[in-house]
């Protein structure tokens, strides 16, 4: 929380930041092996938090934090065997590589913005298995009857992991379009056009990454993106899977950085 309320005060500068980053060791460690990987692609060994905050930029770094915290939110929580936490966190990495990969074919500078896109979009859903272990498994039965994940939520708990997502974003102060991946991922037709980019990109994700069966697939309606918005990415059919082919390979690699 510290590093997001620095980001977002344009009075800040890169030695605010640094002087958090390098009160945590961990997060040092963590920001210096991101800085030198493939992901970013830069030239030589960065070995000094400055640096690497110079050249990653403010921004990047806060995600490289939030990515870093997330992974042991999700890993211990296992209320039935349909929807485990490590099942979840397997996906939502996977949606967070496959997101990097679909902007940057886009031709989109935001791939740590993209991945980390992909990482919160089921944030509310880590909500729920923290606090509704036994109405999850009577969501997972009406899913598997017939009804989709979100009609199943709203029965038996008067709401979604979307809402909760949308509400658990705003009280985090995340950034807005994270807040409407968070809120919209399974309905981006409902956001306003000039809002709507990262969760029709994640909307088009969770649908590739359900179809290779990476982590959970319950909480998906379909597993064919909708052709609307593959066209308002503007990616042909051709290139999605192309990109659907690349995303093991990806997902290996954000693990590593970030588990």
């Amino acid at each position: 929380m510290r590093i997001i309320q620095v980001v977002q005060d344009p009075r800040s500068t890169a030695n605010d930041l640094h002087k958090i980053v390098c009160n945590d060791p961990a997060l040092s460690a963590r920001v210096l092996r991101v800085v030198n990987s493939a992901f970013y692609g830069l030239p030589g060994q960065i070995g000094s938090i400055d640096r690497a905050i110079m050249l990653l930029g403010l921004n990047a770094v806060k995600n490289i934090a939030i990515a870093a915290s997330l992974s042991k939110m999700f890993k211990k929580l296992t209320p039935c065997d349909d929807l485990t936490g490590r099942d979840l966190w397997t996906h939502s990495v996977a949606v967070g590589a496959t997101n990097k990969l679909i902007t940057t074919a886009m031709g989109l500078a935001l791939p740590d913005e993209a991945f980390l896109a992909g990482l919160i979009h089921d944030i509310g859903l880590v909500v729920e298995l923290q606090a509704e272990g036994s109405e999850l498994i009577q969501i997972v039965q009406q899913t598997k009857a017939g009804l989709t994940f979100c009609q199943a939520e709203h029965n038996v708990l008067g709401t979604d992991h979307q809402e909760i997502g949308m509400v658990l974003t705003q009280r985090w102060k995340f950034p807005r379009s994270f807040q409407y991946v968070a809120g919209y991922h399974h309905r981006p037709g409902d956001l306003a056009q000039e809002n709507r980019l990262l969760a029709v990109v994640t909307h088009l994700s969770d649908c590739i990454c359900a179809r290779r069966e990476l982590g959970i697939q319950i909480t998906v309606a379909g597993k064919c993106p909708e052709p609307e918005f593959v066209r308002e990415i503007g990616l042909p059919q051709a290139k999605l899977e192309e990109i659907s082919e690349m995303i093991e390979s990806e997902l290996e690699t954000v693990r590593s950085l970030i588990e």
